[in-house]
């Protein structure tokens, strides 16, 4: 799974605030034609049996799986232990990067293939997990697990790279039906009698087979494991859709199909504290597991619904509108670490919202020192883009006199025609709501230089915009404990 949070034995240990399993948003391109046809199949549930059958439209010797990660643990390929080849004479082998399908003498792969499976519930290293479960017996499918390409290069597979760019292997699309005999699947928030998807072309998701029902209001839909403990399975009941709703009452509906929230129990494994995260698409997923919690305790509480509200934020502010270049990417992240903090605060009260502004000055203040923050990705520095886009979202926010959601709204409304918010929309936004260009101008000398005494720096932002904050023993700036959260409106 691409983890946003990692398992840990007795302690939770978090990546650093706003870190998160986002890829960077796509600049807008034209529309394309889609890839040409290679293969068709059906993916098909009966009962505790499951199946997949090939329909291969191309004449190849051997037939890849793009998604062929291996399990962190171990670091061998999952597909072994989970998928059977049952048509005669075809087997699934590892070839370098890559699972592939291959017909014995090595002729062509026959145009039918049937292959039973059982959800591979694993932790993959860089690629998201086979298959999700529930304690009911639902399973939730990657759908990206089942696309297949067709190789008729001359190069040997074992010596392909792992991104596959190589001749012989073209971009060709895999249509996929989705069956459950035993009742419906639940595809972006919707439950439906079949689900047909194409690969390589939509992106990848999870679909819910079994009978767990969702949680749907006008601007989500949630799924929540039932033997969650039970303070975690009543705190994302109650205040999940109260994030989304607060998002939606000032942004408009989220983009899209109804973004889905899928929530499941790893068990009471001793020892351990852990919440593993994804995020795909129109799709939040959360693994908690461990005897550490067991009991409800603020920190745990605190970072779930951190995690969900910052990634719920991309919807509108990631997907709605999204930045230009990716050392933009201070726009987008640094702003849901904000949007984030003040939802969790205000939807949680014990929520330690200044502790983790500051953590975000902190950060800002390493990493600025001496060295743009635009260029951060360069020297794979990135948690930059969070740490010191939240501060100038807190700068925003001051300025502008309301919360941090209505400086987003705008950026939104503004700039609708071309989804983009490029760097000089966000500045330019910070100029009409200030009325003080000097505030775009030195947060634009600390995106491209940086600042010899970046603590100094951010302290003079907050002075001038009305942030009231006190200086620490080491001259950071911090919130002092009588700074009053601003209203969400």
């Amino acid at each position: 799974m691409r983890r946003a949070v990692i398992a840990a034995s007795a302690a939770l240990l978090v990546v650093p605030a706003g870190v998160s399993a986002d890829p960077a948003p796509a600049a807008a391109v034209a529309e394309e034609a889609p890839p040409p046809l290679s293969a068709t199949a059906t993916v098909a549930r009966n009962g505790d049996s499951w199946s997949i059958d090939y329909r291969l439209l191309r004449r190849a010797r051997a037939w890849l799986f793009p998604r062929s990660g291996l399990v962190r643990q171990s670091l061998e390929p999952w597909r072994p232990g989970s998928w059977r080849v049952e048509t005669p004479g075809v087997r699934i082998e590892r070839r370098g990067n890559f699972d592939v399908l291959v017909a014995a003498g090595g002729g062509a792969v026959p145009s039918q293939v049937r292959i039973v499976f059982t959800p591979a519930v694993v932790d993959l290293q860089s690629d998201y997990d086979p298959a999700l479960r529930f304690t009911d017996g639902s399973v939730a499918l990657y759908t990206d697990q089942f696309t297949i390409i067709p190789y008729t290069g001359a190069q040997a597979i074992d010596r392909l790279p792992r991104d596959g760019n190589v001749a012989g292997l073209d971009a060709t699309l895999t249509r996929v039906t989705y069956r459950d005999a035993d009742g419906v699947i639940l595809s972006a928030g919707e439950r439906r009698s079949s689900v047909l998807r194409d690969g390589g072309v939509d992106d990848g998701t999870y679909l819910l087979f079994g009978q767990l029902r969702p949680i749907v209001t006008d601007a989500m839909a949630q799924i929540v494991d039932p033997q969650l403990p039970d303070w975690i399975r009543a705190t994302l009941n109650r205040e999940v859709p109260n994030i989304f709703a607060r998002y939606a009452a000032v942004l408009g509906p989220p983009p899209g199909p109804k973004p889905t929230v899928m929530v499941s129990w790893g068990g009471p494994t001793p020892r351990q504290t852990s919440m593993g995260g994804s995020v795909l698409p129109g799709l939040i997923t959360l693994v908690y597991e461990g005897d550490g919690v067991l009991t409800e305790n603020a920190t745990s509480r605190g970072y779930g619904l951190w995690f969900i509200a910052h990634e719920s934020a991309h919807f509108w502010l990631g997907n709605l509108v999204h930045y230009e270049f990716s050392r933009d990417a201070w726009i987008t992240e640094g702003g849901a670490d904000l949007l984030a903090f003040r939802t969790v605060a205000a939807v949680d009260p014990g929520y330690d919202w200044r502790g983790a502004i500051d953590h975000s000055i902190a950060d800002c203040v390493a990493l600025s020192a001496n060295r743009g923050i635009a260029s951060a990705e360069e020297r794979n520095e990135q948690r930059a883009y969070y740490a010191c886009g939240a501060v100038f979202a807190l700068v925003a926010e001051a300025a502008s006199r309301r919360p941090f959601i209505h400086f987003v709204k705008t950026l939104v409304d503004d700039n609708r025609a071309d989804a983009t918010v490029s760097r000089a929309d966000w500045l330019s936004a910070l100029d009409r709501v200030s009325n003080d260009p000097t505030l775009s101008r030195d947060i634009a000398a600390l995106l491209d230089q940086g600042s010899a005494d970046p603590k100094a720096a951010i302290a003079s932002l907050f002075t001038r915009a009305g942030v009231s904050f006190t200086l620490g023993p080491d001259g950071v700036p911090r919130m002092t404990p009588a700074a009053a959260e601003p209203a969400q409106r």
